[in-house]
């Protein structure tokens, strides 16, 4: 897919297809993935991509973490954000209330929504990104960002689908425990990927992104 046309259509999706996604695909993708840029070609990334029973028993782990009450305790603490982020955020969650029909008083409606994050949007794979923990964090999260990102548009090539996802790693003791990773690695970022289900109401959902001249700054030019 021409990189134009990928960045410009790339979305979130949240609901999928059954359909495995074959390791031989999941392999390319990390292949051109793995190329992107890093500080000093440090290439902080490590990557764990499950599918199958053991993607299974992480949802169902996380659930029942979810069920119990425990708090999550992802290895790289989400803030809150405030003001006009905030604001977009709510925007977000009010358009895919809407797609998915879920009033804001049903309650059961909004957990089930919730638990689909920690479900990986039932994604049949998912590609989890660590770190080293002996590196420091501010200066891999960058990195990590941008290899996620190619993960993302290499993915529409293959016809597949991804969704950046936080909540499914927040309960890092139930990934290691499923996946082997160590505590010495720093579990950053999980994406869900598979093939879209183009009738799930939320893959529908077209969101905005400020115009250029409200987010850029031009100085030297006539």
């Amino acid at each position: 897919m021409d990189i134009i046309k990928a960045l410009r259509s790339r979305k979130s999706i949240r609901g999928y297809k059954p359909d495995p996604v074959p390791k031989e695909i999941l392999r390319e993708i990390l292949e051109i993935a793995s190329r992107s840029p890093s500080a000093k070609n440090a290439q902080p990334w490590e990557i764990t991509v499950v599918a199958g029973e053991v993607l299974e028993q992480i949802k169902r782990g996380n659930l029942e973490m979810l069920a119990s009450g425990a708090i999550p305790n992802p290895d790289v603490p989400y803030e809150d954000f405030h003001g006009v982020y905030k604001r977009r955020q709510v925007a977000l969650a009010i358009q895919l209330f809407e797609l998915m029909g879920i009033d804001r008083s049903d309650r059961d409606a909004r957990v089930e929504w919730n638990q689909r994050g920690f479900r990986f949007f039932d994604a049949p794979a998912a590609i989890i990104l660590t770190v080293d923990t002996s590196l420091d964090e501010s200066l891999t999260q960058f990195d990590v960002g941008i290899i996620t990102h190619a993960i993302c548009l290499a993915a529409l090539n293959y016809g597949l689908g991804t969704c950046i996802d936080e909540q499914g790693i927040m309960y890092p003791q139930v990934v290691r425990k499923f996946t082997g990773i160590p505590e010495s690695k720093r579990i950053v970022v999980s994406i869900a990927i598979g093939y879209p289900d183009w009738d799930f109401p939320a893959n529908k959902l077209e969101t905005k992104r400020e115009p250029v001249e409200s987010i850029t700054s031009w100085y030297g030019f006539d």
